[in-house]
């Protein structure tokens, strides 16, 4: 009888313990790798692309496959950066995308996980050369500004810009018009999207044309140093029922194939799908250094989850979102959401969790406007009126929560002026100037950029207001606050620090030239300033004097109409200063 040789490998099979299975568990097989360059710069776009061979039904749910990168700076900081499927690249149907804040030599480790195993044996370095990118949006030391990571201050100037995220290559949002708005002075534009499940991808799964649009926006926005404030939830699709209309989109939403409009707020099943896809849009965006806000709820109050819900529910449900960002963003991107804005719709509860305190304001509901139909029969101007409604909300704002507030959606309802009439346009430029004098972290995010509003709103407001800002170190401002006691025209509204003083001063009903401004300091002032009066609606300063405090009261002139040259020199209804200490 002829004897069989038994293979070795086989017999270890029958008599290895079990333990030691796992060494001949493969995982997943890489079957394509690249990274986008061996030296990128800092705050650039650090991306892997790659294939592989893996035991998996969905390639969007981490427990079936999960892809991610382990990146070490060189100081020794860890970071953790989770991969992403992307059917929307024609080079690789998977990335990594990560943006380095060191310069210097990095290492990384890329792992995949299936059921089968983990394959972890990609490990490579790649350099990071400076550069003049400045970095995420942050929150400055005050606690009441903002800056970029490299610790310059940031002060928003925009306006919501929808695209419509139809599909891949197609959208509103274009680089003609994204190039005249940089040389007006906007550093942001505000976009809603389409939600990225639909009921052709199904929940879990991610439209891949609508994510392929927004990596395109963001790379328009990289391009031009402009930010992105990102809102997830539109209210529009978590509507059944609440204010009709366009307002109601629900029906599109696959959601509602696992709850009710009205409990989407509360439904744990639907929380386990949002938090897959708040881990892809981490994974696929939050790189960007164009990334400004995840601006996650707009107008939860037109939501049937607030209306038939549980209002109080709703506010829950920020706070899991919220708290989802913080633990697994690694840029440490801001968070903000609004209540819709009617006089009554103030959301104590969102601006307590957000970082970014966020009120809406839409003039004709509710708050004090001219109803009479008539300028010489009113009490009051209605540039006035609307003016003092933005100076008022900002102001409980300010003292109730020690954090940036912002006005995140404004303009379009307001019904003493309609867009074309020159009221309008004056009515928008007090609205940017009286929030920067009042203390905001950026201009009121005004809706939105069409043709009809652009000629006659955006022109050069949004330049003279950047100005301005550009000469407040905002981030570097210690102990920031209100001047409460200030005089001068008929209004006028000033902030005070240790660094400078800045403000506006206005009388819609003639002009300011001549008015006697005077402000009472509630701490000691420096012995003598540098006043520097702004021209608002030439984007210039006019003036430049000296003033010494008599007591606590600093008192100025705003200048009066001059004629040099043959032109007249009219200040306007209103002008801007910045009052800066003389050592």
């Amino acid at each position: 009888m002829k004897r069989m040789m038994v293979p070795r490998c086989v017999l270890m099979l029958f008599f290895c313990p079990p333990f030691l299975f796992k060494v001949f568990a493969t995982g997943p097989a890489v079957l394509f790798f690249r990274a986008n360059a061996d030296t990128v710069a800092k705050f650039e776009k650090f991306e892997i692309s790659l294939d592989f061979k893996a035991d998996f039904t969905n390639p969007f749910d981490p427990a079936q496959v999960d892809l991610r990168a382990s990146f070490t700076s060189p100081t020794g900081k860890v970071w953790q950066i989770p991969g992403f499927y992307n059917y929307s690249s024609w080079t690789a149907v998977w990335m990594i995308r990560f943006s380095p804040d060191e310069t210097g030599t990095w290492k990384y480790t890329v792992s995949i996980k299936d059921k089968t195993g983990v394959n972890d044996s990609i490990n490579r370095v790649f350099q990071v050369r400076p550069s003049a990118h400045k970095g995420p949006v942050k929150i400055a030391a005050n606690k009441r500004f903002l800056q970029h990571a490299n610790g310059d201050s940031y002060f928003g100037v925009g306006l919501w810009y929808n695209d419509s995220y139809a599909a891949y290559n197609q959208g509103r949002i274009n680089p003609q018009e994204l190039d005249e708005l940089k040389r007006l002075g906007v550093n942001f534009i505000s976009t809603f999207i389409t939600p990225l499940e639909t009921h052709g991808s199904g929940l879990g799964r991610y439209d891949q044309s609508i994510c392929g649009r927004l990596d395109e926006v963001l790379q328009l926005c990289e391009e031009r140093d402009i930010q992105l404030s990102l809102n997830i939830w539109f209210h529009s699709y978590l509507s059944e029922t609440v204010w009709g209309g366009g307002n109601i989109r629900w029906n599109t939403n696959p959601y509602k194939q696992i709850t009710s409009a009205k409990d989407f707020y509360r439904s744990e099943e639907a929380w386990k799908f949002q938090q897959l896809l708040y881990r892809y849009m981490i994974a696929r965006w939050a790189y960007s250094r164009s990334l400004l806000l995840w601006f996650v709820i707009d107008e939860v109050n037109g939501t049937d989850g607030w209306v038939s819900g549980d209002s109080l529910m709703a506010a829950q449900w920020g706070k899991k979102v919220h708290d989802y960002f913080k633990a697994h963003d690694p840029y440490g991107h801001l968070t903000t959401g609004t209540r819709s804005g009617g006089i009554g719709e103030f959301w104590h509860e969102g601006y307590q969790i957000f970082d970014l305190s966020n009120r809406e304001i839409y003039e004709a509901q509710g708050f004090p406007i001219v109803r009479s139909g008539r300028l010489d029969s009113a009490d009051t101007h209605p540039l006035a009126l609307s003016y003092m409604n933005y100076a008022g909300q900002i102001e409980r704002l300010w003292k109730g929560y020690e954090k940036p507030a912002i006005i995140g959606e404004t303009g379009w309802d307001h019904t003493f002026y309609e867009p074309s009439m020159p009221g309008y346009q004056a009515m928008y430029h007090n609205a940017l100037w009286v929030t920067l004098a009042k203390g905001t972290a950026m201009t009121p995010f005004w809706w939105a950029h069409s043709g009809y509003l652009n000629d006659n709103i955006i022109t050069n407001q949004v330049r003279n207001i950047a100005r301005f800002s550009q000469e407040i170190p905002f981030a570097k401002l210690s102990k920031p606050k209100p001047v409460e006691a200030i005089t001068g025209g008929s209004n006028a509204y000033a902030m005070s620090s240790d660094q400078l003083i800045y403000g506006w001063v206005v009388n819609p009903d003639s002009d300011v030239s001549g008015a006697q401004v005077s402000l009472t300091l509630t701490g000691s002032p420096a012995s003598k300033y540098k006043v520097r009066i702004y021209h608002t609606w030439r984007g210039a300063f006019i003036q430049e004097s000296e003033v010494v405090p008599q007591g606590n009261q600093i008192r100025f002139e705003i200048p009066v109409l001059k004629i040099q040259g043959g032109r007249g020199f009219y200040i306007g209804q209103d002008a801007a200063f910045i009052l800066s200490p003389i050592e």
